[in-house]
């Protein structure tokens, strides 16, 4: 049939850089980030060997992660930047999405490696200098909180909320170091320093398990957790004028940005102009869906295809 045709909607704001902030200052907070980061985990790495605290050793490994997790985050936005071309016609912006996903594998090689040395500090205590491990983790509270921050003014993305999480972990291991060195110092109980590393890494692997599951759900190209699939079928063929939808995909090319595709089944072809304006606004306003492709088809051409996969007609259940 030659007059069935496939068409985009216009509705792609959300896919470049400039979408509601100003790219100039886009990425500031990650390079402020990343030079705090970098800085302070030299400091508590050699403060943690001073004191014999896993408490600031363990914050100082997971600490160094960051850094690198905060440059592969710039690493990302700069490449979200980047145009479309004729091999990446969708442009460069799920980088950010294959990033978060790196950043979580890390985070699991750190808490890995937080757990074992506890395990070990447990089996073998050691003397703990309380007094420094307080005077450290202080800073670093301050200093992690700092980081939220200028992170918290970035753009909101997969991207970001990692690079957030990283830096979470490193102010609840500062919080953690902290308790630790004033037992420590106030009792002189020893093992409340491995204790507490292990308390962090459960909250730890706990956030990053949820943004493991989250990306590699987008690069699985499956459908958005907030979104039904049925749901958003059943309102396309609720609009007057279609009979059944059918082959519905619905899936994230990034933070913030909903691809769908369909095919629709109609009456009249000559109705399909005003259907189409009537489902990409429905789409848009209701779903948040602004990339969308929909192909029209007649009854008769579905039933020369032969069965639809996933029919969806109105008021199905």
């Amino acid at each position: 049939m030659s007059d069935l045709h496939a068409h985009h909607g216009h509705h792609h704001e959300a896919h470049g850089p400039a979408h509601g902030h100003d790219v100039s200052r886009e990425g500031r907070g990650l390079w402020a980030s990343l030079a705090l980061t970098a800085g302070f985990a030299v400091i508590e790495a050699f403060a943690g060997l001073f004191a014999h605290s896993l408490a600031l050793l363990s914050d100082a490994g997971h600490m160094l992660s960051d850094t690198l997790a905060l440059a592969l985050s710039l690493f990302a936005a700069w490449m979200a930047r980047r145009p479309p071309s004729a091999r990446h016609s969708y442009g460069f912006a799920r980088t950010e999405i294959i990033v978060a996903f790196i950043n979580g594998l890390v985070l699991l090689g750190v808490v890995t490696a937080i757990v074992i040395a506890a395990v070990g500090r447990l089996q073998h205590p050691g003397p703990v200098a309380g007094g420094v491990v307080m005077t450290i983790a202080a800073l670093g509270i301050f200093m992690n909180g700092g980081v939220v921050y200028a992170l918290s003014r970035e753009r909101r993305t997969l991207n970001t909320r990692s690079a957030i999480l990283h830096v979470l972990g490193d102010l609840l291991g500062s919080a953690a170091a902290l308790v630790a060195g004033a037992v420590v110092y106030f009792t002189g109980w020893d093992p409340i320093d491995p204790i507490l590393s292990l308390v962090i890494s459960g909250l730890i692997l706990y956030s990053t398990v949820q943004l493991l599951r989250e990306t590699l759900n987008v690069l699985m190209e499956g459908v958005p957790s907030h979104i039904d699939l049925r749901t958003v079928g059943r309102s396309l063929a609720e609009v007057p004028g279609t009979i059944s939808v059918h082959d519905l995909h619905i899936w994230t090319l990034s933070s913030g940005t909903l691809a769908l595709s369909a095919h629709v089944v109609i009456d009249d072809l000559d109705q399909w102009g005003g259907l189409l304006s009537a489902m990409q606004d429905l789409l848009r306003t209701r779903f948040d869906i602004d990339h969308v492709t929909l192909q029209p088809e007649t009854l008769d051409a579905e039933l020369i295809r032969g069965r639809p996969v996933i029919p969806i007609h109105p008021r199905s259940s």
